[in-house]
């Protein structure tokens, strides 16, 4: 029995020993491409989450094609510290010195106020605008001009004529407060530097250091998807990443006091008043125009003479194609009440149950029969009704007739 169970047992073990090898060979040549795998999956799935949290264009947390987290990742590969804030209350506390440049992209959200709490808390760095919407760009005193052509760095800072840069351009901008500019079109500028005390209202004079404000034309080259079109990534890594500290300011429209808050009038185009008071001139101008006084009516011989029988054919089809039972019964009613009182001598407006009475005395029936019959608060309710009360009726008015 020992032996037996030796037996037994060594062949167990024995039985084991090729799994586990299986196992361990099948672990060594497929672990490491279902680990790759697993990664993969879990980066596209972190990557999704990230432009479903961030999806704003020019976002430095969207990973989609209008965001710009490439640049944002690059700038802090290069030894950028990149801080991103999302309020007005975090702008002001992020501590901005004369080595930060603060940068915000999501222009239409900055209400005026909060646009001034912006520009007092980078006032000691660097403020980089881009793409303003046009009410800030109003606001800065610019005039802006949509266009798309290319651009050469002529007329920029060192930093960037040196290297001869290109961009593609969509925004110039003109104004009597531009002290630089940069990249130069036909227009104006795509990257402007105001007057050091533009949009605070004082003019007393920052030192030289500190109080810039640049205003850049072409967002687009910062998205994901255009980032590394022609010169966009050294544009941007040069206009960001002058300093040692980035603050990317995303703005929130929550950040906008109470008074700003956007109403139906300030949604509405200016054009909109004139335009409806025009709409209404020009209505009543038609109207007028238009216009015919009716007049008495005047009357004219018939072309053709239709006998009376075919316009009662007539009708009774179109009432019979309408099937309004109600309107035709009131119909029959009307005439047989007018027959009869004519009949009978009676005033033609007399109501029905003077004419049913009348009627009883004459023939010696009930005047209950024909008062039924006459009531209009009784509509028939299928076509078969409507023919036997066309009958009794008849046979009434022939009665009263022979009379």
């Amino acid at each position: 029995m020992s032996a037996l169970g030796t037996a037994g047992t060594q062949t167990g073990t024995g039985s084991q020993t090729p799994s586990g090898g299986a196992v361990r060979r099948w672990l060594r040549r497929w672990g490491p491409i279902v680990l790759a795998l697993v990664l993969a999956l879990g980066a596209a799935l972190w990557t999704a989450r990230g432009g479903e949290r961030w999806p704003d264009p020019l976002d430095p947390r969207n990973p989609g094609p209008q965001g710009s987290q490439a640049l944002a990742e690059v700038l802090a590969e290069l030894g950028v510290e990149v801080d991103v804030v999302r309020s007005a209350d975090a702008l002001d506390e992020a501590e901005v010195d004369a080595a930060t440049t603060v940068v915000t992209t999501r222009t239409e959200a900055l209400a005026p106020s909060t646009y001034d709490r912006l520009r007092e808390a980078a006032r000691p760095g660097h403020l980089v605008v881009v793409d303003p919407d046009p009410a800030l760009t109003e606001s800065l005193d610019l005039r802006a001009r949509r266009g798309t052509g290319s651009a050469s760095a002529t007329g920029c800072a060192p930093s960037l004529a040196d290297l001869r840069l290109d961009v593609d351009t969509h925004t110039s901008f003109t104004g009597p407060d531009v002290a630089d500019r940069c990249f130069i079109t036909a227009d104006g500028a795509v990257l402007v530097e105001l007057d050091a005390g533009d949009g605070d209202g004082d003019d007393s004079g920052e030192d030289a250091a500190g109080g810039r404000v640049s205003v850049f034309g072409a967002g687009e080259a910062f998205s994901n998807d255009q980032v590394l079109r022609g010169d966009n990534a050294a544009i941007g890594l040069r206009l960001l990443g002058g300093t040692e500290r980035l603050v990317w300011y995303v703005p929130d429209p929550a950040d906008a006091t109470a008074a700003e808050a956007p109403t139906l009038t300030s949604l509405l185009p200016e054009w909109i008043g004139p335009g409806l008071w025009l709409g209404a001139i020009a209505l009543l101008a038609v109207i007028g125009w238009r216009f015919r006084r009716l007049g008495p009516l005047s009357t004219e011989p018939l072309p053709v003479v239709v006998r009376a029988v075919e316009t009662a054919h007539s009708r009774g089809r179109l009432y019979r194609r309408s099937g309004d039972l109600a309107h035709s019964a009131a119909i029959l009613r009307r005439a047989a009440r007018a027959d009869l009182a004519e009949r009978l001598r009676l005033d033609p407006h007399a109501d029905a149950a003077a004419v049913a009475e009348a009627a009883a005395r004459e023939v010696g029936r009930p005047a209950a029969d024909l008062l039924a019959l006459l009531d209009e608060s009784t509509p028939p309710s299928s076509e078969r009704d409507l023919v036997r009360l066309a009958e009794s009726l008849t046979r009434w008015r022939r009665e009263v007739r022979r009379r």
